[in-house]
């Protein structure tokens, strides 16, 4: 079980990723629609994981990586987004994110990244993608 603290613009992912995440038994301890919610329910909660949007209003994904990783180097976080341009996926894995899960949403794929990811945070994963 993970404390969970999920960041996306859009409340139908941060719901679905909510239901998914429960329902395999782990908390979701926040919801942030931005970055700046996010580095402050991060600061609150401690989470053990956050899956983090690349597009956000404010703060974009990669700014709030780094700004959480600033703040605490062994944060595991998972990138979620709809964005899969070869150089957004190179930029979120060298900013530090453990992983990169493209949208639409595969709750199967979806869990079995973020049980490797909590498995091996010391270890950088390859990116993958929650479709295949």
């Amino acid at each position: 079980m993970a404390r969970i603290l999920v960041v996306d613009d859009s409340l139908m992912i941060r719901r679905t990723l909510r239901i998914i995440f429960e329902r395999a038994g782990h908390v979701v301890v926040a919801e942030s629609a931005n970055g700046e919610q996010a580095l402050a329910h991060y600061a609150q909660f401690s989470p053990d994981l956050v899956t983090l949007d690349i597009t956000m209003p404010g703060l974009n994904g990669i700014e709030t990586l780094k700004k959480i990783l600033a703040s605490d180097p062994g944060a595991c976080v998972v990138m979620v987004s709809a964005l899969g341009q070869k150089h957004m996926v190179f930029d979120a894995l060298q900013a530090g994110a453990k992983n990169y899960i493209l949208k639409p949403l595969n709750e199967e794929r979806l869990l079995s990244v973020i049980s490797l990811v909590l498995e091996n945070s010391q270890t950088p994963l390859m990116p993958t993608t929650a479709a295949q």
